[in-house]
């Protein structure tokens, strides 16, 4: 049986690495993970997310994800918002839901991300 959501993999293009870290890392202020030695070659990165992990994975044909996406919680979704905008990332607003103080926003290679705060 399914006991839960290990990790999300979203792709990038080739040499991601550093942009990864800066986005993700510094950013948004996710810790890194080591990746396993037979795995890392491949390039891409990997951040704890809560329980959960978020990779970063190469891909040779790479297109940007611009429905399917990972949805992040967080403490302060406003704080959040104005740090991204402060480094120059677009931040799209949706107050569809009830409840929920949610924005969208792109990761460096133009992968949708939605970030969201419940009431």
């Amino acid at each position: 049986m399914i006991q839960g959501l290990d990790h999300v993999q979203i792709a990038a293009p080739a040499d991601c690495e550093e942009e990864a870290r800066r986005f993700f890392g510094e950013l948004l202020g996710l810790p890194e993970l080591p990746k396993p030695e037979p795995l890392a070659a491949r390039g891409g990165a990997w951040f704890q997310v809560g329980a959960q992990e978020l990779h970063i994975g190469v891909e040779a044909n790479f297109e940007p994800a611009r429905k399917a996406h990972p949805a992040l919680r967080v403490g302060n979704v406003d704080e959040l918002a104005t740090r991204l905008e402060a480094a120059g990332v677009d931040v799209r607003w949706d107050d569809e839901l009830p409840g929920i103080r949610r924005f969208y926003a792109e990761d460096p290679w133009g992968n949708r991300l939605e970030f969201l705060q419940r009431a």
